[in-house]
């Protein structure tokens, strides 16, 4: 299956992405470990990136989208993946689809974990980390910097939502439990999704 997967910070997504790919046996990509690889392996996407990411701008979507096409071409990728992290724009939704369309594929889900913007920030304003001996908060933590953040992704990413709804792709998972059961309505969900492709096709 040809996943991605959508919600905003302290959603929970890495975990998911972990566990469900793990469990459809498909490789979790996301574009922070992409980013890390081609940096780290001084490719020359890898080399580009890091120029804008030393002066703190954001990499263009060419960049970022090449860099997802390459990784998507990749062996393990081609029964299947499970993106976390990309899209964040409908402009890169259009070119994941050019892409995966030059590959000879289609994605089959786009899940969104939904939660309540108060439980967001209650979740990411609660981390703490250790530094010199003392549990702190970090400063991206803090409750009116999460709010900014989410207050990004709405304005930024929430658009994706009806962007996939529109395209039928698009199915909601209350992201609020215990991880198991969040994973459990997950599966559900992409069980449901096969089964509208099935009886598409």
């Amino acid at each position: 299956m040809r996943v991605v997967l959508l919600g905003p910070p302290g959603a929970g997504k890495g975990t998911q992405a972990q566990i469900v790919a793990g469990k459809l046996g498909v490789p979790a990509i996301s574009t922070g470990d992409i980013f890390r690889a081609n940096v780290s392996g001084q490719t020359e996407l890898g080399r580009k990136a890091k120029t804008y990411m030393d002066a703190g701008d954001l990499v263009p979507d060419e960049i970022t989208v090449a860099m997802v096409r390459d990784r998507l071409a990749e062996a393990d990728a081609a029964a299947g993946f499970l993106l976390d992290g990309f899209p964040r724009t409908i402009a890169q939704a259009e070119q994941l689809r050019e892409s995966l369309g030059e590959l000879g594929h289609g994605l089959d889900c786009v899940l969104e974990l939904v939660v309540d913007e108060e439980e967001l920030v209650r979740r990411l304003s609660g981390r703490r980390m250790l530094v010199d001996g003392q549990m702190v908060q970090r400063d991206d933590d803090k409750p009116e910097t999460v709010r900014h953040r989410l207050g990004v992704y709405r304005e930024q990413t929430a658009p994706l939502s009806g962007f996939y709804e529109s395209a039928g792709l698009l199915a909601r998972i209350d992201a609020i439990g215990e991880v198991d059961e969040v994973t459990a309505r997950a599966m559900d969900a992409l069980e449901a999704c096969s089964g509208d492709e099935s009886s598409a096709g």
